[in-house]
């Protein structure tokens, strides 16, 4: 098996490539549908574009997870370098918009983030916390697992994680109305998406917490 910083090296080349091909299909989305400008209220796309465009974005998890399978036999590390993946993929995505648009003009800007199962939307910076947050995460725990720690986190620590990770994503899909109806959505619900983060960050920190309890004590 490789050794570890060079797995990340390559997992974080990958996820920089394939970020580029998708802001680079985005790119020519935008110049069919958008000539004048991206901007809320949405275009709808017709009922074949649509399926398509769901079709993709669920390609691009399989490829994730397919790349996340291959670099690891252990189920901890193949979640935690899909997790890495995925959060640098998504960091790049919007850099090489804004290399290729100069768009988005403001992390406050809005944009549709997902289509499945509803459209996901809410302002460009949203995503970028949780991908920060996610690569902090994994990187902190992928050393614990090289060192040889064994991840296991108390039942309190996983539900609040999985509450935490749920806030988030109805954070996103609470509006999801407005898309199809072509309207201008309500204002994001910041306070909804931050109990969801702090929900997430006890939950790391707390089980990472308890790890290094438990390390600090083991007997020499």
């Amino acid at each position: 098996m490789q050794r570890l910083p060079r797995r990340l090296l390559w997992l974080t080349v990958y996820a920089v490539a394939m970020a580029y091909l998708e802001s680079a299909v985005v790119v020519y989305l935008r110049a069919i549908y958008y000539p004048d400008g991206f901007a809320f209220p949405l275009v709808l796309l017709d009922s074949g574009m649509s399926a398509i465009e769901i079709g993709r974005e669920a390609a691009t998890l399989v490829m994730l997870l397919g790349v996340a399978m291959v670099m690891s036999d252990d189920r901890w590390e193949r979640f935690l370098f899909f997790c890495l993946g995925f959060a640098v993929w998504d960091i790049f995505y919007y850099v090489w918009l804004w290399v290729f648009l100069d768009w988005p003009p403001s992390l406050l800007t809005w944009d549709i983030l997902f289509l499945i199962p509803v459209p996901w939307i809410g302002p460009v910076l949203a995503p970028l916390i949780i991908s920060v947050a996610l690569i902090v995460g994994s990187l902190l725990l992928l050393r614990l697992r090289h060192r040889g720690i064994p991840l296991r986190f108390p039942a309190w620590s996983w539900g609040l994680a999985v509450a935490g990770g749920g806030i988030v994503l109805v954070s996103f899909m609470l509006d999801f109305r407005a898309v199809l109806a072509q309207v201008a959505p309500p204002s994001f619900r910041w306070w909804l998406f931050a109990l969801g983060v702090i929900c997430g960050v006890i939950a790391l920190a707390g089980g990472v917490s308890r790890l290094s309890t438990g390390l600090a004590t083991k007997p020499s």
